[in-house]
């Protein structure tokens, strides 16, 4: 294995790990913050998402958020040549999708709910639409860290099958 393979599997790695933490933010707000939220009243809704919106705009997340299209991006153009590329390009579209759906449809609702208004009407406007949206990105970046799954077992068959034929029939 040369030091570009190695490299080529650190990113792939990395990029899993980015979308797979970007796929469960997403899935407990599927699964949880938004169920929760449900049985709140408007006012507490509107006020918690506002504050919700408010932190997770932090390096940190925004590090796994664009990491995440990044890293499977240059993953992408690494592994090129690979007969398991079609898994990583697969997850560049899944996750792709899952960026353009949070910036087409989660962000400007989130953009929303900063304007003065009441409760209930701001929550009428939102709550149905991001909750829907939450769910196609949620999915669609569970689907890009399964394709991700499959393109590092591709990685690690390769790999191995390097070593042993550089190591000769007897595996020395």
């Amino acid at each position: 294995m040369t030091r570009n393979d190695t490299i080529a599997g650190t990113v792939l790695g990395a990029a899993m790990v980015a979308t797979a933490l970007i796929a469960g933010a997403f899935y407990i707000f599927a699964c949880a913050v938004m169920p929760a939220l449900a049985r709140s009243d408007d006012r507490v809704f509107v006020d918690v998402m506002r504050d919700i919106n408010d932190v997770i705009q932090n390096p940190v997340f925004l590090l796994g958020f664009l990491g995440a299209l990044v890293l499977t991006g240059v993953s992408a153009w690494q592994l090129r040549d690979r007969p398991y590329r079609w898994w990583v390009w697969g997850a560049l579209v899944a996750y792709g999708l899952a960026f353009l759906v949070t910036v087409a449809f989660n962000i400007p609702l989130n953009n929303g709910l900063t304007e003065a208004g009441a409760p209930g009407a701001l929550r009428e406007e939102f709550e149905d639409p991001w909750v829907a949206w939450n769910v196609v990105r949620a999915v669609s970046s569970t689907v890009a860290v399964g394709c991700l799954g499959r393109a590092l077992v591709g990685y690690g068959r390769s790999a191995s099958l390097g070593r042993s034929e550089s190591l000769g029939p007897s595996g020395r």
